[in-house]
């Protein structure tokens, strides 16, 4: 019996028997998304940089990729599922460490069938507090290039190393994972390297789609709205998830955030549905996905934030959420 058709037996879920690879999987939307792939039955591949014996250039010792394992086989537990997480340490900079994560994953499953590069951690070289954004030629250049390898070059060089396992089969899933939709990203998102950083991945999954669809594979960029990831909460805004509503006393339109368990169900609607190539090197939101496939986020509502940025917030009007959530 082939690798393949083991793991699909026993298996319960919308993603029962999937082998998913979540680059970038320590914290916020790369956590949740590895998190709902599970509880749907996938087997998911975690990595990132921090674990519970090193700490990234982010800082936080709060996340690790061995603690988004065990979420991921905590969710499947619960759901009655066969998904199980893998926390595999990974430098997604380092072409070599890349490499051996693939080798691992065909020698353990024989085939790649989602694959989401969220890979970022580049906000702790940007000061989102300043009151002006520095020019591109005022920005610390060394810090900028960071940015621009943490944000593009690390997708590039996972992309490239796991696309010919993800190719395999048809029907591979390829996620590039951004902030904000290309509609709004449109703008200019000061200062410059930041705004490189998060265009460049919509591209990338318009670039990806075109050589996909040859061998009937899908790539799309997908974006979550106004994160509350960890460090949104406890760090920019004092609060915790259960009490966040109250930081919308100094920002009101923060009354449009969204958990990351969102952008995580919006995956596994992409992920299950047996006609994901429609949306093929499309840009697409949580919010959006969400209309679309019928989720919610925890609490039972659908916000929309991107739509309502830019008709509400970028627009100076007051904080209103009444038809985006």
């Amino acid at each position: 019996m082939e690798r393949a058709e083991q793991a699909v037996q026993g298996n319960a879920g919308p993603l029962g028997g999937r082998i998913a690879l979540v680059a970038g999987a320590t914290r916020g939307a790369g956590r949740a998304m590895a998190v709902e792939l599970g509880r749907a039955g996938a087997t998911v591949y975690v990595t990132g940089r921090t674990t519970r014996d090193r700490v990234s250039e982010v800082g936080r010792t709060t996340e690790t990729i061995e603690g988004t394992a065990e979420l991921v086989d905590e969710a499947a537990r619960a759901a009655g599922t066969a998904g199980r997480g893998i926390a595999v340490p990974t430098d997604h900079l380092e072409p070599e460490q890349v490499r051996e994560l693939v080798g691992r994953i065909d020698r353990e499953q024989g085939r790649l069938d989602i694959l989401v590069n969220d890979i970022w951690g580049g906000d702790v070289h940007l000061d989102f507090t300043a009151d002006k954004q520095p020019d591109m030629w005022d920005m610390d250049l060394e810090k900028g290039l960071r940015i621009m390898r943490l944000g593009i070059e690390s997708h590039l060089v996972t992309s490239h190393i796991a696309a010919p396992l993800l190719i395999r089969n048809p029907g591979g899933l390829l996620v590039e994972v951004t902030d904000g939709t290309e509609e709004y990203n449109r703008r200019y998102r000061k200062p410059l390297f930041y705004d490189l950083a998060k265009t460049a991945p919509i591209r990338m999954a318009y670039d990806l789609g075109e050589e996909l669809k040859e061998y009937g594979c899908t790539a799309v960029c997908v974006t979550p709205g106004w994160l509350r990831s960890e460090a949104m909460l406890d760090t920019a805004f004092k609060v915790t998830e259960e009490n966040w509503r109250d930081a919308c006393a100094d920002v009101p339109h923060f009354a449009i955030s969204e958990s990351p368990t969102y952008v995580g169900r919006a995956l596994v609607a992409l992920a299950a549905d047996p006609d994901v190539a429609r949306w093929n090197g499309q840009s697409l939101s949580s919010g959006g996905l969400a209309q679309e496939y019928g989720f919610t986020d925890v609490d039972g509502s659908a916000p929309d934030a991107w739509r309502y940025l830019l008709e509400v917030e970028s627009q100076g009007k007051p904080a209103d959420v009444t038809g985006y959530r």
